[in-house]
């Protein structure tokens, strides 16, 4: 199954940098994609849609419950189908698409977040970069035996709300310890602000991104 998507060419015809996108539940792929005309033009942008319909409208990369005995509760199984499914669709997209797959970052807002540490943490060899906004890491979708992998060559830029009232900020507050744990390279940052991203995270990442890439 391959996921819908939309894409901004790089100004390389060959091996460019590749970014691909991942919005939060509830979204659609046009989301972050807003962000894509302020990016060097040297990306190739890919902004994806979450394979799972809501209704009325929106899209999630797995479910969300609400169960009266559980509380709010994320559907795992479903959350790996997805992470599972990311991986697939970075390989197929790499063949696709003049692009280099050994330059690939990940861009996820929310729920875009917790995916897109999960395939960074399940598949290091297919991912440079992460940019993890308003999120945070899910160790029930990372492998058992993450310290045995090697992310020496992963680096990652995290942000989170101070006062998000959809995710804690404490929680994205222990990524950076687990990131720290695994020995990767990593920059974390709050801004005043709840479950979005303000413009001076945006200018932050943007900076982040482009001395990465070295452009």
């Amino acid at each position: 199954m391959s996921l819908f998507h939309i894409t901004r060419p790089s100004t390389l015809k060959e091996k460019a940098p590749l970014l691909i996108m991942f919005h939060g539940y509830g979204s659609d792929e046009n989301d972050l994609f807003s962000f894509a005309s302020e990016l060097p033009d040297e990306l190739f942008i890919i902004s994806v849609r979450a394979p799972y319909s809501l209704q009325p409208y929106g899209n999630a990369w797995y479910a969300i419950n609400f169960d009266a005995e559980k509380g709010k509760w994320s559907d795992d199984e479903q959350a790996k189908e997805s992470r599972d499914l990311i991986a697939s669709f970075i390989d197929e997209a790499c063949n696709k698409y003049p692009v280099n797959k050994d330059n690939v970052t990940l861009l996820g807002f929310s729920q875009g977040t917790i995916l897109s540490y999960a395939v960074a943490l399940t598949y290091p060899e297919k991912i440079k970069q992460v940019i993890a906004l308003s999120g945070y890491i899910n160790a029930n979708i990372i492998p058992e035996n993450a310290s045995d992998k090697n992310y020496s060559h992963l680096d990652f830029y995290c942000s989170h709300g101070s006062v998000d009232q959809v995710i804690p900020v404490e929680w994205a507050r222990q990524s950076p310890k687990m990131l720290d744990r695994l020995h990767i390279k990593h920059q974390y940052s709050e801004f005043p602000v709840g479950h979005g991203v303000a413009p001076t995270n945006f200018y932050e990442f943007k900076d982040w991104l482009s001395d990465k890439l070295h452009l």
